[in-house]
Protein backbone atom coordinates (compact mmCIF):
# COMPACT_ATOMS: atom_id res chain seq x y z
CA UNK A 1 0.00 0.00 0.00
CA UNK A 2 1.02 3.56 -0.71
CA UNK A 3 0.18 5.35 2.50
CA UNK A 4 -0.16 8.67 3.12
CA UNK A 5 -0.04 10.26 6.75
CA UNK A 6 -1.75 13.37 8.08
CA UNK A 7 -1.35 14.85 11.74
CA UNK A 8 0.40 17.45 14.27
CA UNK A 9 1.48 16.92 17.41
CA UNK A 10 2.33 13.98 20.04
CA UNK A 11 -1.20 11.97 19.65
CA UNK A 12 0.11 11.35 15.56
CA UNK A 13 3.90 10.98 16.05
CA UNK A 14 3.51 7.47 17.30
CA UNK A 15 1.19 6.50 14.56
CA UNK A 16 3.59 7.93 11.90
CA UNK A 17 6.55 6.01 13.39
CA UNK A 18 4.53 2.62 13.77
CA UNK A 19 4.01 3.45 9.81
CA UNK A 20 7.50 3.69 8.83
CA UNK A 21 8.42 0.99 10.42
CA UNK A 22 5.79 -1.11 9.25
CA UNK A 23 5.98 -3.19 6.41
CA UNK A 24 3.67 -0.31 3.56
CA UNK A 25 5.35 2.83 1.76
CA UNK A 26 4.80 5.96 3.21
CA UNK A 27 5.12 8.43 0.50
CA UNK A 28 4.04 11.34 2.04
CA UNK A 29 3.24 13.30 5.52
CA UNK A 30 0.91 16.49 5.63
CA UNK A 31 1.17 18.37 8.75
CA UNK A 32 0.05 21.86 10.19
CA UNK A 33 2.40 25.08 8.89
CA UNK A 34 4.59 25.83 11.43
CA UNK A 35 2.83 28.37 13.90
CA UNK A 36 5.17 29.48 17.02
CA UNK A 37 7.24 26.57 17.60
CA UNK A 38 4.37 24.36 16.46
CA UNK A 39 2.36 25.05 19.60
CA UNK A 40 -0.58 27.09 18.45
CA UNK A 41 -4.15 25.08 18.90
CA UNK A 42 -5.28 22.55 20.97
CA UNK A 43 -3.77 19.28 21.28
CA UNK A 44 -1.37 19.92 18.72
CA UNK A 45 0.15 22.21 20.95
CA UNK A 46 2.27 18.94 22.46
CA UNK A 47 5.02 18.14 20.22
CA UNK A 48 7.78 15.81 20.79
CA UNK A 49 10.10 15.20 18.34
CA UNK A 50 7.93 16.91 15.18
CA UNK A 51 6.54 15.15 12.46
CA UNK A 52 9.00 16.50 10.17
CA UNK A 53 11.47 15.48 11.88
CA UNK A 54 10.41 11.87 12.18
CA UNK A 55 9.31 11.80 8.45
CA UNK A 56 13.05 13.58 6.82
CA UNK A 57 14.74 10.49 9.09
CA UNK A 58 13.26 8.13 6.38
CA UNK A 59 13.91 10.19 3.79
CA UNK A 60 10.14 10.81 3.64
CA UNK A 61 8.00 14.15 2.07
CA UNK A 62 6.64 16.61 3.87
CA UNK A 63 3.81 19.05 2.87
CA UNK A 64 2.25 21.80 5.47
CA UNK A 65 -0.61 23.52 2.91
CA UNK A 66 -2.12 26.02 5.01
CA UNK A 67 -5.65 24.38 3.59
CA UNK A 68 -5.54 20.63 2.53
CA UNK A 69 -8.71 21.35 0.98
CA UNK A 70 -7.37 23.95 -1.17
CA UNK A 71 -6.46 23.23 -4.96
CA UNK A 72 -2.55 23.79 -3.83
CA UNK A 73 -3.68 20.99 -1.53
CA UNK A 74 -5.41 18.92 -3.44
CA UNK A 75 -2.71 18.77 -6.07
CA UNK A 76 -0.33 17.83 -3.50
CA UNK A 77 -2.51 14.74 -2.67
CA UNK A 78 -3.39 13.73 -5.78
CA UNK A 79 0.69 13.77 -6.82
CA UNK A 80 1.25 11.12 -4.35
CA UNK A 81 -0.95 8.71 -5.86
CA UNK A 82 -2.37 7.07 -2.29
CA UNK A 83 -3.96 3.99 -1.31
CA UNK A 84 -5.06 5.19 2.00
CA UNK A 85 -4.61 8.21 3.92
CA UNK A 86 -4.20 7.57 7.89
CA UNK A 87 -5.04 10.63 9.86
CA UNK A 88 -4.71 11.50 13.32
CA UNK A 89 -5.09 14.96 15.11
CA UNK A 90 -4.70 16.83 11.74
CA UNK A 91 -6.56 19.76 12.69
CA UNK A 92 -8.53 20.06 9.33
CA UNK A 93 -11.58 18.64 8.11
CA UNK A 94 -10.82 17.02 5.31
CA UNK A 95 -12.83 17.95 2.09
CA UNK A 96 -15.08 15.52 -0.13
CA UNK A 97 -12.87 15.80 -2.89
CA UNK A 98 -9.80 15.03 -0.55
CA UNK A 99 -11.51 11.74 0.73
CA UNK A 100 -11.96 10.71 -2.59
CA UNK A 101 -8.61 10.48 -4.10
CA UNK A 102 -6.75 7.75 -2.14
CA UNK A 103 -8.12 4.50 -3.91
CA UNK A 104 -9.21 2.99 -0.22
CA UNK A 105 -10.16 6.02 1.40
CA UNK A 106 -9.16 7.35 4.75
CA UNK A 107 -8.84 5.97 8.40
CA UNK A 108 -9.16 8.41 11.56
CA UNK A 109 -6.78 7.85 15.07
CA UNK A 110 -9.90 9.05 17.20
CA UNK A 111 -8.71 9.65 20.86
CA UNK A 112 -12.17 8.60 22.35
CA UNK A 113 -14.48 5.36 22.55
CA UNK A 114 -17.09 6.72 19.95
CA UNK A 115 -19.45 7.86 19.03
CA UNK A 116 -18.59 9.94 22.74
CA UNK A 117 -16.53 13.10 22.19
CA UNK A 118 -16.02 13.76 18.54
CA UNK A 119 -14.31 16.89 18.02
CA UNK A 120 -10.94 18.26 18.48
CA UNK A 121 -10.56 17.71 22.33
CA UNK A 122 -11.66 14.42 23.35
CA UNK A 123 -9.51 13.79 25.78
CA UNK A 124 -9.84 17.30 27.77
CA UNK A 125 -13.59 16.49 27.46
CA UNK A 126 -13.37 13.09 29.12
CA UNK A 127 -11.65 14.03 31.81
CA UNK A 128 -13.59 17.68 32.04
CA UNK A 129 -16.82 15.29 32.68
CA UNK A 130 -15.96 12.80 35.09
CA UNK A 131 -15.66 9.60 32.83
CA UNK A 132 -13.49 6.70 33.97
CA UNK A 133 -12.50 5.52 31.07
CA UNK A 134 -11.91 6.54 27.18
CA UNK A 135 -9.53 5.29 24.68
CA UNK A 136 -9.19 5.26 20.79
CA UNK A 137 -10.98 4.28 17.81
CA UNK A 138 -9.72 3.64 14.13
CA UNK A 139 -12.85 4.62 12.15
CA UNK A 140 -13.38 5.03 8.03
CA UNK A 141 -13.41 9.07 7.66
CA UNK A 142 -16.74 10.13 5.69
CA UNK A 143 -17.68 14.10 5.32
CA UNK A 144 -19.27 14.29 8.87
CA UNK A 145 -17.13 15.42 12.10
CA UNK A 146 -16.06 11.78 13.47
CA UNK A 147 -18.76 10.41 12.10
CA UNK A 148 -17.67 7.41 10.27
CA UNK A 149 -18.13 4.26 10.61
CA UNK A 150 -15.84 2.16 13.38
CA UNK A 151 -13.21 -0.46 12.53
CA UNK A 152 -11.50 -1.09 15.85
CA UNK A 153 -11.63 0.49 19.48
CA UNK A 154 -9.58 0.03 22.59
CA UNK A 155 -10.31 1.37 26.10
CA UNK A 156 -7.87 2.57 28.67
CA UNK A 157 -9.17 3.84 32.54
CA UNK A 158 -8.92 7.50 33.36
CA UNK A 159 -7.28 8.10 36.35
CA UNK A 160 -5.15 11.57 37.75
CA UNK A 161 -3.72 12.32 34.67
CA UNK A 162 -3.90 15.73 32.94
CA UNK A 163 -5.22 15.86 28.76
CA UNK A 164 -1.61 15.39 28.13
CA UNK A 165 -1.01 13.23 30.21
CA UNK A 166 -3.51 10.60 29.37
CA UNK A 167 -2.93 11.52 25.70
CA UNK A 168 0.08 10.52 25.58
CA UNK A 169 -0.90 6.92 27.02
CA UNK A 170 -3.70 7.09 23.92
CA UNK A 171 -1.43 7.63 21.51
CA UNK A 172 0.68 4.55 21.28
CA UNK A 173 -2.30 2.72 21.65
CA UNK A 174 -4.25 4.57 18.60
CA UNK A 175 -0.84 3.32 16.72
CA UNK A 176 -1.22 -0.14 17.33
CA UNK A 177 -4.98 0.00 16.30
CA UNK A 178 -4.13 1.99 12.97
CA UNK A 179 -1.20 -0.94 11.91
CA UNK A 180 -3.93 -3.78 12.56
CA UNK A 181 -6.61 -2.00 10.59
CA UNK A 182 -4.63 -1.55 7.66
CA UNK A 183 -3.45 -5.19 8.05
CA UNK A 184 -6.79 -6.01 8.01
CA UNK A 185 -7.97 -3.64 4.89
CA UNK A 186 -5.27 -5.40 3.20
CA UNK A 187 -7.03 -8.44 3.64
CA UNK A 188 -10.18 -7.95 1.98
CA UNK A 189 -12.59 -5.38 3.11
CA UNK A 190 -13.75 -4.31 6.08
CA UNK A 191 -16.99 -3.86 7.56
CA UNK A 192 -17.01 -0.99 9.95
CA UNK A 193 -20.05 -0.77 12.81
CA UNK A 194 -22.15 2.23 12.66
CA UNK A 195 -22.38 5.09 15.30
CA UNK A 196 -25.10 4.76 17.46
CA UNK A 197 -26.27 8.95 16.74
CA UNK A 198 -28.73 8.90 20.36
CA UNK A 199 -24.98 8.53 21.85
CA UNK A 200 -23.26 11.24 20.05
CA UNK A 201 -21.53 13.78 22.29
CA UNK A 202 -19.39 16.45 21.48
CA UNK A 203 -15.33 17.31 22.47
CA UNK A 204 -15.56 21.24 20.68
CA UNK A 205 -11.86 22.54 20.61
CA UNK A 206 -10.80 24.49 23.96
CA UNK A 207 -10.57 27.71 23.80
CA UNK A 208 -8.61 30.33 26.95
CA UNK A 209 -11.83 31.47 28.32
CA UNK A 210 -12.69 27.43 29.19
CA UNK A 211 -9.14 27.68 31.67
CA UNK A 212 -11.20 30.11 34.25
CA UNK A 213 -12.05 28.35 37.71
CA UNK A 214 -15.31 28.60 38.84
CA UNK A 215 -15.06 28.36 42.38
CA UNK A 216 -18.71 27.33 42.91
CA UNK A 217 -18.30 24.47 41.75
CA UNK A 218 -17.75 21.22 43.90
CA UNK A 219 -13.97 20.43 44.34
CA UNK A 220 -14.07 17.73 42.07
CA UNK A 221 -15.06 19.51 39.36
CA UNK A 222 -12.40 21.90 40.09
CA UNK A 223 -9.53 19.75 40.26
CA UNK A 224 -11.17 18.26 37.33
CA UNK A 225 -10.52 21.33 35.06
CA UNK A 226 -7.28 21.85 36.46
CA UNK A 227 -6.19 18.47 34.76
CA UNK A 228 -8.52 18.52 31.76
CA UNK A 229 -6.88 22.10 30.62
CA UNK A 230 -3.34 21.10 30.60
CA UNK A 231 -1.01 21.44 28.72
CA UNK A 232 -3.51 24.15 26.91
CA UNK A 233 -4.83 26.53 27.77
CA UNK A 234 -4.09 25.90 31.52
CA UNK A 235 -6.60 26.88 33.93
CA UNK A 236 -6.27 29.88 35.80
CA UNK A 237 -7.92 32.45 38.28
CA UNK A 238 -7.77 36.12 40.06
CA UNK A 239 -6.05 36.25 43.65
CA UNK A 240 -8.00 39.40 45.04
CA UNK A 241 -6.79 41.71 47.53
CA UNK A 242 -7.20 44.39 49.71
CA UNK A 243 -6.25 47.82 47.96
CA UNK A 244 -4.38 45.77 45.02
CA UNK A 245 -5.50 44.92 41.30
CA UNK A 246 -6.47 41.51 40.78
CA UNK A 247 -3.46 39.03 40.14
CA UNK A 248 -3.88 36.48 37.39
CA UNK A 249 -2.37 32.65 38.74
CA UNK A 250 -2.65 30.08 36.67
CA UNK A 251 -3.45 26.77 39.21
CA UNK A 252 -1.15 23.68 37.24
CA UNK A 253 -1.86 21.12 40.08
CA UNK A 254 -4.78 20.91 43.24
CA UNK A 255 -6.51 17.95 44.92
CA UNK A 256 -9.99 17.36 46.54
CA UNK A 257 -9.36 17.48 50.62
CA UNK A 258 -12.19 14.67 50.89
CA UNK A 259 -12.35 14.71 55.16
CA UNK A 260 -13.23 18.14 54.99
CA UNK A 261 -16.33 19.67 55.80
CA UNK A 262 -15.91 23.93 55.93
CA UNK A 263 -18.75 25.32 54.94
CA UNK A 264 -19.00 26.98 57.83
CA UNK A 265 -15.66 28.89 57.18
CA UNK A 266 -16.30 29.54 53.53
CA UNK A 267 -18.22 33.28 53.24
CA UNK A 268 -17.45 33.35 49.58
CA UNK A 269 -16.56 30.88 47.18
CA UNK A 270 -12.74 31.22 46.61
CA UNK A 271 -12.16 31.90 50.11
CA UNK A 272 -8.59 31.12 51.48
CA UNK A 273 -9.55 28.70 53.78
CA UNK A 274 -6.08 28.82 56.08
CA UNK A 275 -6.42 32.43 56.71
CA UNK A 276 -9.88 32.14 58.27
CA UNK A 277 -8.87 29.39 60.78
CA UNK A 278 -5.80 30.78 61.59
CA UNK A 279 -3.64 28.33 62.26
CA UNK A 280 0.00 27.16 61.86
CA UNK A 281 -0.46 23.39 62.35
CA UNK A 282 -3.06 20.33 61.42
CA UNK A 283 -4.99 20.52 64.96
CA UNK A 284 -8.82 19.47 64.97
CA UNK A 285 -10.99 22.19 65.46
CA UNK A 286 -14.09 20.43 66.75
CA UNK A 287 -14.71 18.15 64.19
CA UNK A 288 -12.40 20.10 61.19
CA UNK A 289 -8.84 19.20 60.31
CA UNK A 290 -6.93 22.67 59.76
CA UNK A 291 -4.46 23.44 57.16
CA UNK A 292 -1.16 23.19 57.88
CA UNK A 293 1.52 26.36 57.55
CA UNK A 294 2.81 26.22 53.65
CA UNK A 295 -0.79 24.79 51.80
CA UNK A 296 -3.16 26.40 50.65
CA UNK A 297 -6.95 25.39 50.97
CA UNK A 298 -9.52 27.10 48.60
CA UNK A 299 -13.11 27.15 49.61
CA UNK A 300 -15.65 25.44 47.20
CA UNK A 301 -19.36 24.45 46.99
CA UNK A 302 -21.00 23.01 49.70
CA UNK A 303 -17.94 22.92 52.14
CA UNK A 304 -15.82 20.95 49.62
CA UNK A 305 -12.15 22.32 49.49
CA UNK A 306 -9.64 22.10 47.14
CA UNK A 307 -5.48 22.29 47.96
CA UNK A 308 -3.57 23.93 45.56
CA UNK A 309 -0.55 22.09 44.97
CA UNK A 310 1.06 23.92 42.24
CA UNK A 311 0.85 27.74 40.68
CA UNK A 312 2.57 30.51 39.05
CA UNK A 313 1.16 34.40 39.26
CA UNK A 314 1.34 36.30 36.19
CA UNK A 315 5.13 37.51 35.40
CA UNK A 316 6.47 34.86 37.67
CA UNK A 317 7.60 31.16 37.68
CA UNK A 318 5.74 27.80 38.55
CA UNK A 319 5.94 27.20 42.35
CA UNK A 320 4.84 25.04 44.89
CA UNK A 321 2.10 26.50 47.23
CA UNK A 322 4.32 27.20 49.91
CA UNK A 323 6.85 29.15 48.12
CA UNK A 324 3.52 31.05 46.82
CA UNK A 325 2.43 32.23 50.60
CA UNK A 326 5.83 33.28 51.06
CA UNK A 327 6.01 35.51 48.12
CA UNK A 328 2.59 36.44 48.44
CA UNK A 329 1.61 37.10 52.47
CA UNK A 330 -2.28 36.89 52.32
CA UNK A 331 -5.07 38.93 54.49
CA UNK A 332 -8.69 37.54 55.51
CA UNK A 333 -10.65 39.03 53.08
CA UNK A 334 -8.55 38.09 49.92
CA UNK A 335 -9.97 35.45 47.85
CA UNK A 336 -9.79 33.68 44.60
CA UNK A 337 -12.08 34.41 42.00
CA UNK A 338 -12.70 36.37 38.57
CA UNK A 339 -11.56 39.03 37.43
CA UNK A 340 -13.93 41.09 38.40
CA UNK A 341 -15.87 39.89 41.30
CA UNK A 342 -19.97 39.64 41.02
Amino acid sequence: MRIVMMGTGTFAEPTLEALLAGPDAVVGVFTQPDRDGGVKRGSTRQVGRGMKEIAAEKGVPVFQPESINAAEGVAMLRGLAPDLLVVAAYGQILSKEVLSIPAQGAINVHGSLLPKYRGAAPVAHAILNGETETGVTIIRMSAGLDAGDMLAKAAISIGDETAGELEAKLAPLGAKLALETIQRLKAGPVVGEKQDPKLVTKAPKLTKDMGLIDWSQLAEQVCRLVRAMQPWPTAYTYLHRVDKPPLRVIVYRAQKRDELQLERFIKERGTIIRHLIRASSEKPVGSITVPPHGELWVGTRSGSTVQVLELQPAGKKRMTAEEFLRGYPLNDDDRFGPATPG
